[in-house]
């Protein structure tokens, strides 16, 4: 297998060319910004740590800048995008770009939040540059559906990244947070400056990375009455959880009642929680106690 040219990698004359060509212009509705600084993909790929081995999975790779980087390193790439004239050129993109390597890529043509299932062999790493308003959904969906993903790093808004790697007790600690570590390790892994986008946003980027557990929460409840907890207590976040859960609980006797047996305080507040706690509510919640 021979290596890719070193000027395979879109540059920003390369992105505004091929956009020109294709007549597009990125759209606030799909929260488009195209990278357009090739140093910048490959760092990413360093930071994701994609292995000559790995089958990546990437979400939204508009005119191929990250996806060209993740073809150099990477056994296999699958790319989703729901942009008809992006999904059209992206393939061509690839075999003018790197053409020894154009039959390790796949392009689904789908919503990424529909996806069930790719081709190919299984994915094992999920890279992506993510639509800021449809980021945290994305994610969550892709790691559920996908469980082979080991490893997971995409680019969000800022704001967003620090949600999802909070810690209990935070002030940005909430859902986003307790259901990415549901699946996994979280963690920031780095920033992104505004200028290596066009056009460039007007937030600044992060870098999150997600390790999945190599052991699931231990828990005897579903992953939907887990999440299903998690939504209730925050849905009124100021509250206490004995009177958050309430409605969950059927009451809000019940839901003490639930917060006694899991061993946590009813004046408690989601955001001090653990997604482990949050699995022992659930344990002990009214759907359990016929059973």
């Amino acid at each position: 297998m021979s290596s890719p040219s070193p000027d395979a990698l879109l540059g920003p004359a390369d992105v505004r060319e091929l956009a020109d060509v294709l007549g597009v212009r990125p759209t606030k509705q799909r929260g488009q910004n195209f990278v357009i600084d090739a140093n910048t993909v490959r760092r990413i790929v360093r930071t994701a740590q994609v292995r000559p081995d790995d089958v990546v999975v990437e979400v939204g790779p508009g005119l191929g800048s990250l996806t060209l980087a993740l073809l150099e390193a990477a056994d296999r790439v699958t790319a989703v995008e729901i942009d008809d004239v992006l999904a059209a050129a992206l393939p061509a993109t690839v075999a003018a770009r790197m053409p020894e390597r154009a039959d390790r890529f796949a392009l689904v043509h789908s919503d990424a939040l529909h996806v069930t299932e790719l081709p190919g062999p299984a994915p094992t790493a999920l890279v992506a540059n993510l639509p800021y308003n449809v980021a945290v959904p994305v994610l969550l969906h892709m790691l559920d559906t996908f469980p082979s993903v080991e490893r997971t790093l995409v680019m969000v808004q800022s704001e967003v990244a620090d949600r999802l790697a909070a810690a209990p007790g935070s002030k940005v600690y909430g859902v986003p947070s307790v259901k990415a570590n549901w699946f996994a390790e979280v963690k920031r892994a780095g920033a992104i400056g505004r200028n290596v986008f066009w056009p460039a946003p007007n937030v600044d980027s992060g870098l999150v990375s997600l390790i999945r557990r190599t052991e699931p929460v231990r828990t005897t409840a579903s992953q939907r009455e887990v999440f299903a907890v998690i939504d209730a207590a925050f849905a009124q976040r100021r509250k206490t959880l004995r009177a958050a859960l309430a409605g969950w609980a059927g009451s809000a006797a019940a839901a003490e009642a639930a917060l006694v047996a899991a061993g946590v305080s009813p004046q408690a507040r989601g955001e001090s929680l653990t997604v482990e706690q949050f699995a022992r509510i659930a344990e002990a919640g009214p759907a359990k106690e016929s059973q």
